[in-house]
This record gives structure tokens, C-alpha cells and sequence, in this order.
């Protein structure tokens, strides 16, 4: 049994069988439980560590349906609209739901009904497991008021009042239960009822389209994996085919007969539903896992999802399959996609150039695939000179430098001990630093001019600092190079 501290006190927060049995209940101190059992042991209550269990419970339901939700602290929903037939009809789905979970050493109570609601509290309160369609009403009507789920208040004082049951509540006019009690009374009894239905929300997010094998036998071998791997691939794209898009994010869940679920995703550059190349990742993607595909006991299913898809216009086909040309922007995606399933999505970075003044800030890297996007900077005219060069120093480098007049152009100047005559000079361009995003450490005001020596080189340079401040005299730096 598990305990946790409520005002001060040690309490019983979880029962076992045995509990039970002896007339425990939660909410009880455990002091008084050790006056009737001294002897009995106890461990502490991690809400955290039920969180997660209950999630991995969820994961493997997943075989059954993807639709699944939890219901906490201690169920989970499925929504199994469709589905009950691919099992050999709703008896059959519910005991190798049952096999399932007792494969891990856990018992479950559930129902099979018409609402989210009604199938909650038949399973908590009742003892009908399959509700015949359209029969949720007759099965909810006997079911105490505790299965409205609502504080204990409320349910004392509709006990108080006379109501034992639903059916009581149910005779009763709604808007004098609605004014007394409140309207999320009747929104329950509604929805358990049967009289209003509401969809379950799941954990994940529903596919685009999917593909999946179950298996008689479960399977252990990764060359009859990959046979497998490959007719769902060609299922998945046939599937994009019909609709006119092509896949963007692919997910293989590969479910083991010991309840644990295995996940790869497989991200691509650009939009496709060529069954040979996403199978040709997909391998990729396992030969090179830190952490290997185990089968353990074997996979019962295995399952190729679309998460995200996107229109795909139709290409001419060749005469000759083998002899169609890739465009350069085809090859490029099939690199990044290769590169990526190899490496992972944060390894495989690209440039974005960012729209700001600051030439530190001025380009950063994202994932490849990232979806975010940047405001690019301002085009250049056409024909002009780049104001900026495209190879930057970090830090900048500090040089010797000799100006005609205090706040011009540099004549001159040293760096790595050699001497430049300057030749040309445009500028200053005055860069002020972004107080906002650098607080109290804000660098000082520059001015930056593009200079050029007599042999030709084309230097970025800038003075920080003013002579007018008299603080300290201001320093001289090349932040880049042009080509």
C-alpha cells in the first residue's frame, strides 16, 4: 500500500487486494490502519511515477486503436469506433485487451459502450463489460450517484435529498437539478446516459493515413520485419497517392508482445510517396539506432504512419523508369533525407539569415527540417556591392590603424604584422547594439566602413568608440573579409 502526508498525517493513499480486504479505505491515516495491522508495510506515493506508468499503459493500447486518451489518475479511454471487427468482433477485442494487460501482471476493469462517459462509469460503477448498442441508458440508470465523478458534497447531498441512482436523477426536470446542483451535474448524467456524446481528445494526434499488419504469432526475426516494413510502405504511399499529397513526417511503431512500444520517426525534405526510397530510410534509420530494435519476445504489430503530408502535384513518368532524370533540388532532398535518418535532426543544420542590424546576429542555424521560418533581410540591388562580407571573425580582430582625422576612415593599418595602404574607403556605416537583448553588457557604437588596399584586398572594419568621450580612445578591429 502507498502512503502520502495530508495535513501533518500519514494517509493511505493507495490499496492493494489484501488492503481492501481488511476494510481499509483511502483517506485513512496510517496510524489507524497500524493499530489493526502493526505489522504492515507501506511505501511512499509518486504521483510522478503512476503518471508515467499510466502513459506506458496508454502506448500499449495503441495496438488496438491510435485514438487513445487518458482518463487520470488511473484509466485510460480508446476510442474504438471501427475497430472491434478487426479483432473478431467486440467479445474477442476486449479479451485480448484483457490478455494483454494481464501479460504484464495487471487486472483492469473496463466496459465497452456508446459514449466516452457511459463506458468511464460502467467500468468504475457497473457490472455489464459490453453495452449492446443503443443500450447505454438502461445500463447507466442503475449506477450509483458516485459515478457522476463529482465532489463529495455534491454527492452527500443528493443522498441527503433521496437520490440513490441515476435513474433517480434522471426522472427529476433538469433546470431545477441544474439550478440546485449546477450544470456540470446534468452535463454528466447527459453524456453517461447516452443522451449527448463528446469526443475523446487523444494524446497524439490522429495520422494522416496508416498502414499496419498484426500478427498471429509474434513476430522475432528483423529480415521478416523489414518484409513486413515494405508492403506497409507501399500501402502508406498508395494511400497518399488517392489522396493527392505526399508524406513529410513518417512514424514506425513497432509493438512487442510484452506491452513495450518502439518509435522512429522519419522526417523528409520535401514531399514524396516513392515506397522505395521510404523504405531505404526507414532501414537506415534502424541500422544506425544507438539503442538497437530489440523484438524481445517478438512484435505483435507493427504500424507506418503519415503524421504530416502535404499536396503533392502529379509528375510525368518516364518510358523508362531507371532512366528518368532527378532534378538537382530531387538529389539535394534525398541527401538531406539520408543525412538526417543517419545523424539525426539536430545534427543536419542549414543557414538562415536573420533580419537585423547586428552583424553577430545576423545569421543562425536551424534543424533542417525545422519548420520555422525567418524574415529574410531587405534584397540587394541589382549589380551592387554586398554591404556585408560573408566571412565574419568572431570575435573581431583588433588591428593597429591611422586615421586623418579623428572620426574618418583609417589611411592605414597593421594586422598580423603586416601593413595596409588603403586605397579606397566607403562608410561609416553606424551600427548602435540592441540594448534589449543585451542589458548592461551592451558593446559599444561602431562604425564600420568597407575598405580596400592597393593590392586589391577588401577588408570590413570598425571603430568602437568615440574620441569625443575622452573616457578611453577608441580601438580599431577587421570583423571580415570580402571576397
Amino acid at each position: 500500500m502507498l502512503v502520502e502526508k495530508q495535513g501533518g498525517a500519514l494517509k493511505l493513499a493507495a490499496i492493494n487486494r489484501a488492503g481492501l480486504s481488511l476494510g481499509f479505505k483511502t483517506g485513512m491515516t496510517l496510524a489507524a490502519a497500524r493499530s489493526a495491522v502493526p505489522h504492515l508495510l507501506v511505501d511512499e506515493f509518486d504521483p510522478d511515477a503512476d503518471e508515467r506508468f499510466l502513459r506506458r499503459c496508454s502506448a500499449a493500447c495503441e495496438i488496438f486503436t491510435p485514438l487513445v486518451a487518458l482518463d487520470r489518475p488511473d484509466g485510460v479511454l480508446l476510442d474504438v469506433t471501427g475497430c472491434a471487427h478487426l479483432f473478431g468482433g467486440e467479445r474477442e477485442f476486449c479479451d485480448r485487451v484483457r490478455r494483454r494487460f494481464a501479460a504484464r501482471g495487471l487486472s483492469l476493469r473496463f466496459a465497452l459502450a456508446g459514449t466516452p462517459d457511459a463506458a468511464r462509469a460502467i467500468a468504475r460503477f457497473g457490472a455489464t463489460a459490453i453495452v449492446p448498442p443503443g443500450a447505454d441508458e438502461a445500463a447507466a440508470r442503475g449506477l450509483p450517484i458516485a459515478a457522476l465523478g463529482l465532489p463529495p458534497e455534491t454527492t452527500l447531498a443528493l443522498a441527503r435529498a433521496g437520490m440513490r441512482s441515476l435513474d433517480d436523477l434522471a426522472k427529476l426536470p433538469t433546470k431545477p437539478l441544474s439550478a440546485r446542483f449546477g450544470g456540470t451535474l446534468v452535463t454528466r448524467l447527459h453524456r453517461i446516459l447516452g443522451w449527448e456524446d463528446i469526443r475523446i481528445t487523444p494524446l497524439r494526434a490522429p495520422p494522416d493515413c496508416l498502414a499496419e499488419r498484426h500478427f498471429a504469432e509474434p513476430l522475432s526475426t528483423l529480415p521478416s520485419l523489414f518484409a513486413v516494413l515494405e508492403r506497409l510502405a507501399g500501402e502508406v504511399t498508395l494511400l497518399l497517392e488517392r489522396q493527392g499529397c505526399g508524406g513529410r513526417l513518417y512514424e514506425a511503431s513497432f509493438f512487442r508482445a510484452d506491452g513495450a512500444v518502439r518509435r522512429l520517426r522519419i522526417e523528409t525534405a520535401q514531399a514524396g510517396r516513392d515506397a522505395k526510397s521510404l523504405l531505404r530510410l526507414i532501414t537506415l534509420k534502424i541500422e544506425t539506432l544507438a539503442d538497437p530494435l530489440d523484438p524481445g519476445f517478438g512484435f505483435d504489430a507493427v504500424r507506418l504512419a503519415v503524421l504530416r503530408s502535404e499536396p503533392l502535384a502529379e509528375r510525368e513518368q518516364a518510358l523508362e523508369p531507371d532512366t528518368a532524370e532527378k532534378s538537382d533540388e530531387d538529389e539535394v532532398g534525398a541527401l538531406i533525407d539520408r543525412l538526417v535518418a543517419r545523424f539525426g535532426r539536430e545534427r543536419v543544420l542549414r543557414f538562415v539569415a536573420l533580419d537585423t542590424h547586428d552583424p553577430a546576429r545576423a545569421a543562425a542555424t536551424l534543424p533542417v527540417m525545422s519548420r520555422k521560418r525567418f524574415s529574410p533581410p531587405s534584397a540587394l540591388e541589382q549589380g551592387g556591392p554586398p554591404p556585408r562580407p560573408l566571412t565574419l571573425f568572431d570575435p573581431p580582430q583588433p588591428i593597429e590603424a591611422l586615421a586623418e582625422v579623428p572620426d574618418g576612415p583609417p589611411l592605414k593599418f597593421r594586422w598580423r604584422r603586416v601593413l595596409h595602404e588603403i586605397a579606397q574607403a566607403e562608410g561609416p556605416e553606424r551600427i548602435a547594439p540592441e540594448w534589449w537583448r543585451d542589458g548592461g553588457h551592451a558593446p559599444e557604437t561602431r562604425d564600420y566602413y568597407r575598405i580596400e588596399d592597393g593590392h586589391g584586398y577588401r577588408f570590413w572594419v570598425f571603430r568602437e568608440g568615440f574620441y569625443e568621450d575622452g573616457a578611453r580612445r577608441p580601438r580599431w578591429f577587421v570583423h571580415g573579409l570580402f571576397a
